[in-house]
């Protein structure tokens, strides 16, 4: 297992950027469905400072509808991918994740 900064490494090695939809928020218990008072990182500066940025996953229903709310229509050389939540809290069986989740090996680097 790769400890914080080597897995922040590969990610920069790969060209993968990590985006989070809320900057800040009241959130009694750790479910999504408890945020309150949302204040959203503003996306359009990814998009701006990464024109060549080819596709954005989204971890969970929350972040894909705020997400793709906040992008509004996007530039046609983009995919938006909704991704199952990553949270222990989403039930999905650990396979189907893993499955939806490599979908994701299209947009990398080698």
């Amino acid at each position: 297992m790769l400890d914080y900064g080597q897995r922040l490494a590969l990610l920069v090695e790969r060209h993968i950027g990590l985006w989070d939809v809320i900057a800040s928020a009241r959130r009694p218990g750790s479910l999504d469905q408890a945020i309150r008072d949302a204040a959203h990182n503003r996306i359009e500066h990814l998009l701006h400072d990464f024109p060549d940025l080819r596709g954005i996953g989204f971890n969970g229903s929350t972040a894909s509808s705020v997400g793709r709310k906040l992008i509004g229509q996007p530039p046609p050389s983009l995919t938006l991918i909704d991704l199952p939540s990553s949270s222990a809290a989403n039930t999905r069986p650990f396979a189907q994740k893993v499955t939806a989740w490599a979908g994701l090996r299209d947009f990398l680097e080698p």
